[in-house]
């Protein structure tokens, strides 16, 4: 068999089929439980400190370990995933966050499901970067956007999931059943997996070019179907380094500037605001009941966010859709803390839920894993992500103060000025990667660099 490869020019001339459908499912369904488990602070919380079970300042330090352990899991996951490949590391993680997810269902008190958490957080924190990344590295250029955005309508979904299951389960079964729902849930998907195949793009850039070929020949007939396909793009003439320092360097040094900061203001967005809102209502004076429904009703816009996110990414482009989503997010921020009214206060929770999640599905899903090289993408995501992460783990602590001191409006204040300063810095720094082969924004970028060099 002759070693041609060119995986990146073959895989974005491919029509969308049953192979790409079942990359997505198999993925997804990963990537909810990841979200759900994620999400079931925000019931689990709510109903711990109902209990008596926790106390605030517990639970500040219950969501922060979910930080670091998320942290630690991205740096961990991006090194992996480049060394030993994502298939490796996608099925380590979900084994990981599901068997620890599984043990927190019977944490004897709350010092010990704080610590299972860390472990919990490292493997939900891998499964984030490398879920989207490695779906990046099968969809072709002119769909991408969209079905990246469907990708993060998989995770955020486990935010209403989570939210409605909470509100019927835990006043029946307590908030131990909510862990092991999610942790059964990853060790089947763990089984599903075995199926994926490794991704081609990884295995011609770390030289594996008699493997690549020959998943490459499976792929088209598959999704061909026996139909002629058309000529793939020519191969990058300008391949990029697999050296770390390259991320430290123009052009991918800008890039890593764009990504750092996204990820850091969507991850206190995420977790500094939606992850307390059960809290935030209990302590305003809310029954847990009625706490739990209003974070349900505004729970929805997460996959309507994520949704929109997915159907304007490839049509309006990425920082066109970024910076609008961030100026409503802006705008309803800036109302929200003034609404008291029963009625308007979970309508207008949603109309602010949902361009956080419009972001949600540009920064985590699209945009970010967009901007790398293949030989750098897991470690460049997933530090990113480690900034993301670790600006996060002071934020519980942050948000606690914020709340006692100046209630929802000092939270919210917060929230809007880090939404200003993402947006600034896409519209001035940040690259247009829309409907462009993950190649061709590559080879670009370094040409550029290299010609203002001459």
């Amino acid at each position: 068999m002759s070693t041609i490869v060119n995986a990146g020019g073959r895989l974005d001339r491919l029509p969308i089929s049953s192979f790409h459908r079942r990359i997505m499912m198999l993925i997804g369904i990963g990537m909810f439980f990841d979200g759900f488990d994620i999400y079931i602070a925000a019931t689990v919380l709510g109903a711990t400190l109902h209990s008596g079970f926790s106390t605030m300042p517990q639970n500040a330090l219950f969501v922060s370990t979910t930080f670091i352990g998320m942290m630690i899991g991205s740096f961990m996951t991006g090194f992996l995933g480049d060394r030993f490949g994502r298939r490796f590391t996608y099925q380590f993680n979900l084994l990981l966050f599901g068997g620890a997810s599984i043990l927190a269902a019977f944490a004897p008190n709350m010092i010990t499901l704080i610590v299972l958490r860390l472990f919990i957080g490292i493997g939900l924190g891998a499964e984030n970067v490398v879920g989207y990344s490695t779906l990046t590295e099968f969809v072709p250029a002119k769909v991408r956007g969209k079905w990246l955005g469907f990708m993060a309508v998989f995770v955020v979904s486990g935010l209403p999931v989570a939210a409605l299951l909470g509100t019927y389960i835990i006043p029946h079964f307590s908030w131990r059943a909510m862990f092991i729902l999610g942790g059964l849930g990853a060790i089947v998907v763990w089984y599903m997996r075995k199926s994926l195949p490794e991704s081609p793009r990884w295995l011609e850039s770390v030289g594996r070019k008699e493997e690549a070929e020959a998943l490459m020949q499976k792929i088209e007939a598959e999704a061909s179907g026996g139909a002629q396909l058309p000529a793939p793009a020519v191969p990058a003439a300008v391949p990029p380094s697999r050296s770390l320092a390259s991320l430290w360097t123009p052009p991918l040094l800008g890039r890593m500037v764009v990504g750092c900061v996204c990820l850091i203001v969507i991850n206190t967005l995420l977790y500094g605001f939606v992850t307390w809102l059960p809290t935030f209502f209990v302590k305003q004076g809310l029954t847990i009941a009625t706490s739990f429904q209003y974070s349900m009703l505004m729970s929805i816009g997460a996959p309507i966010g994520s949704a929109i996110g997915a159907l304007t990414a490839d049509r309006w482009g990425r920082k066109a859709t970024i910076s609008i989503s961030g100026t409503l997010a802006i705008l309803f921020g800036c109302i929200y803390p003034f609404v008291h009214d029963p009625v308007l206060l979970p309508l207008v929770g949603f109309a602010l839920t949902v361009p956080i999640y419009i972001l949600v599905a540009l920064l985590f899903a699209i945009y970010i894993p967009e901007l790398f090289p293949t030989e750098v993408r897991l470690r460049a995501s997933g530090i990113c992500n480690t900034f993301g992460r670790g600006a996060t783990i002071g934020t519980p602590f942050l948000v606690v103060w914020l709340f006692s001191t100046y209630g929802i409006t000092g939270v919210l204040s917060l929230m809007v000025g880090l939404l200003f300063v993402m947006v600034v810095v896409v519209l001035a720094f940040g690259v247009e990667s829309g409907k462009r082969s993950l190649e061709q924004i590559e080879e670009q970028e370094f040409t550029n660099v290299s010609f203002k060099k001459a």
